[in-house]
């Protein structure tokens, strides 16, 4: 089969939609249950060449969480520490790689997750199933799915969860195409290949890179990589934990990440991890309530009443300082961007959110600006020469 009808275009008035191939050149994937629409297949394509570039760069299972043709997160399959496995709700379940690569990317930025687009670089299995039946999602990729798994994933969203198998050994032509307002565009895939070799170039005073960071890097940069641009993105511990897509300002994104990284951290806050939730709270209630109680508007968004909705008791306040003192101690994160800094206030405000080691392309007139910022707080950054714009 060559062309498949879908639901709708980005929007349900853009009718009549469809994907195809050329002629006698069959569609590279299969669709096992549901039925696509035009985003959800935007998200599946970018979301598999993501998750297939990180396994290949780090030898790891890997996962993506998509929303709206960028990722709210992405990981490998690392184990995880026992507070994570609090910070996610996993505690006391049976986890493999691949449901640890998941978990971690959804865990990024849970509420941008919400209603998601999964992809995996491997056959889905029992466990991240399993996961995936309790959260919201919209669909999944992945190159193959166990008996088990399939036959969990088939009960989500009354039957209609949108399940894709992608050809692993498929390999698109080196142009690519696309049309805007009736004119026709053509360009090289950008198949430019990411790894710890494009670190080489540091020019900052601090050349210590630690393989960790090498390989947070590179997990930064690949991401980059599929993420609308302008887009930065921070990594820990083998998982993006913020990112900013879609800005035009650098230092917006860089901002707009940094919050998110420093919410996911501050997840990781004993007040928040012993927070009295009702045992039959909704996920994203939950979710939601973290995030209220997290930000400097919980004595206004949480009225007197509306904790009782979620808590069994009013939490205290978490207070600035308390914040503050607890986001100095972070340290060792790992920062990409997908073109150079303009200014040395990107590298200000990675500071503030313990970032250590930082790779962009450079080649802006204020490259020794923006050097100097870093060796003011003795941060390690290479410079790659690889631009990675995505529109």
């Amino acid at each position: 089969m060559n062309s498949m009808e879908l639901k709708y275009g980005c929007n349900p008035n853009q009718k009549p939609a469809r994907v195809f191939m050329k002629e006698n050149t069959n569609l590279p994937f299969t669709v096992l249950n549901g039925r696509p629409g035009y985003i959800n297949l935007l998200d599946a394509f970018n979301s598999w060449q993501l998750v297939q570039e990180l396994k290949e760069a780090t030898g790891l299972p890997a996962a993506a969480s998509f929303k709206h043709v960028s990722p709210a997160g992405a990981a490998v399959g690392l184990p995880l520490s026992d507070i994570l496995k609090k910070v996610y709700f996993v505690e006391g379940i049976e986890l493999t790689p691949l449901s640890s690569a998941y978990i971690r990317a959804r865990g990024a930025d849970r509420m941008s997750s919400y209603g998601d687009f999964a992809a995996l670089s491997d056959e889905c299995d029992e466990a991240t199933a399993s996961f995936l039946a309790r959260e919201v999602s919209d669909g999944i990729i992945a190159p193959s799915y166990s008996e088990k798994a399939l036959e969990i994933l088939k009960t989500k969203r009354k039957g209609n969860y949108l399940i894709i198998q992608m050809d692993k050994n498929y390999l698109p032509p080196e142009l690519e195409h696309k049309e805007v307002f009736g004119i026709k565009f053509e360009q090289k895939r950008n198949n430019v290949k990411i790894d710890t070799s494009i670190l080489e170039n540091i020019p900052t005073k601090n050349k210590n890179i630690t393989e960790s960071a090498k390989r947070d890097l590179v997990i930064a940069l690949i991401t980059l990589k599929y993420t609308q641009s302008n887009s930065v993105c921070y990594t820990k511990d083998g998982q993006a934990i913020g990112i900013g897509a879609g800005q035009q300002s650098r230092v917006h994104c860089t901002r707009l990440a940094g919050n998110k990284a420093d919410t996911w951290h501050l997840r990781q806050h004993p007040k928040v991890l012993n927070l009295p939730f009702k045992e039959n709270i909704r996920r994203p209630d939950r979710d939601n309530a973290i995030d209220v109680y997290i930000s400097d508007e919980y004595m206004d968004l949480l009225g007197a009443d509306d904790w009782q909705r979620v808590f069994t008791e009013k939490p205290p306040i978490l207070s600035k300082k308390e914040k503050q003192d607890w986001l100095t101690k972070i340290s060792n994160v790992s920062l990409g961007s997908d073109a150079f800094f303009p200014f040395g206030d990107n590298i200000e405000r990675a500071h503030k959110s313990g970032v250590a080691y930082i790779a962009q392309s450079g080649g802006s007139i204020r490259d020794d600006n923006v050097i100097d910022t870093c060796d003011k707080y003795n941060i390690s950054m290479a410079m790659t020469g690889i631009r990675l714009f995505h529109h």
